[in-house]
């Protein structure tokens, strides 16, 4: 029943697990530039305060391969993970979803 909690992409799939969130700010750092696990993880340990285990990110990092969101290619003994066009779209609408779900907390918290 994952999907109950995510957003639905063009494709009828589900781009984001939306109650941990992981899902989401994984694509959205890579909408900014490519990256290999470990920089991910050291983006998400600054803005979550705590640097997510490698047990945590590889599952999400092989789901979303999966998924068609990311791909990863070999650069010598590390893999960098991209959005493929399918997670560029599906970030966009997660994004619009997050903004029209959450927007009014940060509007009264200003």
């Amino acid at each position: 029943m994952r999907g109950m909690h995510g957003h639905r992409t063009m494709r009828g799939g589900y781009c984001c697990d939306m109650r941990g969130m992981l899902s989401f700010q994984v694509l959205w750092l890579l909408s900014r530039k490519p990256m290999h696990g470990d920089e991910i993880a050291e983006e998400l340990a600054k803005r979550r305060g705590f640097k997510p285990k490698a047990g945590t990110i590889y599952p999400a990092l092989k789901e979303m391969n999966e998924r068609g969101l990311i791909e990863g290619r070999k650069k010598g003994k590390i893999i960098v993970y991209s959005l493929t066009p399918e997670g560029a779209r599906g970030i966009r609408q997660a994004v619009i979803y997050f903004c029209h779900s959450f927007g009014d907390i940060f509007e009264s918290a200003a």
